[in-house]
């Protein structure tokens, strides 16, 4: 049943209920009754998350989500790489980092040869109360544009051996060029030797695995914006992958009454106005690159299953096809229809709660 809460005193008890029923010192609690399992206590995932922060706003739910996860815990955002050409993408990034109250997260930019594109909410990174952004930023004061290579190899290179799990929920540019990149001042190793030697899992939101509307062969908008990345991403990727196909997102909208509620503790939101310019309420939109950071971070939770392993292609039109194969280092998530209320409340409770800066 959905948690929804219609009364801000109830919503306050069920956030903190929540809070507690997911945070890892409660399980560390659930567990100490256990010997064996004292010496294993949670451990925060190592982030990096890679988006199109531009077209949909699920990318801004996820990053605001990822933050909530942080102040949990859960997680460590190392770095966050924008794989759209758009100036102001990167500035929206920062604003959204500051409002967490994590103003120095590494930002990097894919720069020329990257996707261009348009938003409906980046214009927020710009907006003005009187003499005052309405969200305060340092990134495009400074002028510093970083490439994303040089973000991620320095961010690898500094992480311990198979540590860092990448979450990318946009194109495939930033992630192929960093296979392709040589040894360099940062690492001796090459990008895909330094992929091999520091990455986990690559968590992506990417393809279909289901046929849509009848289409077995539907061309997931991700992957078709930059065709021959995905296909290099797909093909050399020297890691354990796991795909966020468009059937789960499209499968669990985020409930728009969230938006109108659950966000009102502050004047202004970064998540619910862009939300709200990109398409507002009753408008209730999918959260496909939400699924891909709640599996990242929280993938022994239960919140999906997981396909066979086996290996995913991208063909030149832009469809995925999966082929089982027990040596192959991919999977897709599989979300039975009994636990989707459970996951778009975690989603809801995850994305809402405030920030908590130190």
């Amino acid at each position: 049943m959905m948690l929804i809460a219609h009364a801000p005193i109830s919503r306050a008890l069920l956030v903190v209920l929540f809070m507690f029923a997911l945070s890892p010192l409660s399980a560390t609690r659930a567990l100490a009754a256990d010997p064996s399992n004292e010496k294993k206590p949670p451990t925060a995932v190592s982030l990096i998350y890679d988006t199109d922060i531009c077209g949909d706003c699920d990318d801004v739910l996820a990053l605001g989500m990822i933050h909530a996860l942080e102040t949990r815990g859960a997680c460590r955002l190392l770095a966050v790489t924008v794989s759209v050409d758009n100036d102001l993408a990167a500035d929206f990034v920062d604003a959204i980092n500051h409002f967490y109250g994590r103003p120095r997260i590494p930002i990097g930019v894919v720069g020329q040869g990257g996707v261009r594109a348009e938003s409906k909410f980046l214009s927020l990174a710009a907006q003005r109360d009187g003499d005052k952004l309405r969200y305060r930023r340092d990134l495009g004061s400074s002028g510093d544009r970083r490439p994303a290579n040089e973000v991620l190899r320095k961010t690898l290179a500094g992480e311990p051996d198979g540590s860092v799990t990448i979450v990318q929920v946009g194109f495939s540019t930033n992630l192929a060029r960093l296979l392709d990149s040589p040894a360099d001042d940062i690492s001796p190793l090459s990008g895909e030797e330094l992929v091999r030697k520091k990455v986990k899992l690559l968590s992506l939101m990417a393809g279909a695995f289901v046929p849509i509307d009848g289409n077995s062969r539907y061309r997931e908008y991700n992957v078709v914006q930059d065709v021959k990345s995905a296909q290099t991403v797909a093909r050399r990727w020297p890691t354990p992958m796991v795909w966020s196909g468009f059937e789960i997102g499209i499968a669990l909208p985020y409930p728009a009454v969230s938006i109108e509620r659950d966000y009102a503790y502050v004047p202004h939101h970064p998540l619910a106005e862009a939300y709200i310019l990109y398409n507002p309420p009753p408008h209730a939109r999918p959260t496909w690159d939400l699924t891909s950071v709640l599996f990242a971070v929280y993938a022994d939770r239960g919140f999906f299953e997981l396909s066979p392993p086996g290996t995913v292609t991208i063909e030149t039109d832009g469809s995925s096809p999966f082929a089982a194969d027990a040596a192959g280092q991919h999977r897709y998530l599989v979300l039975p229809a009994d636990r989707r209320a459970r996951v778009t409340e975690a989603l809801v409770q995850l994305c809402s709660q405030p920030p908590c800066h130190d």
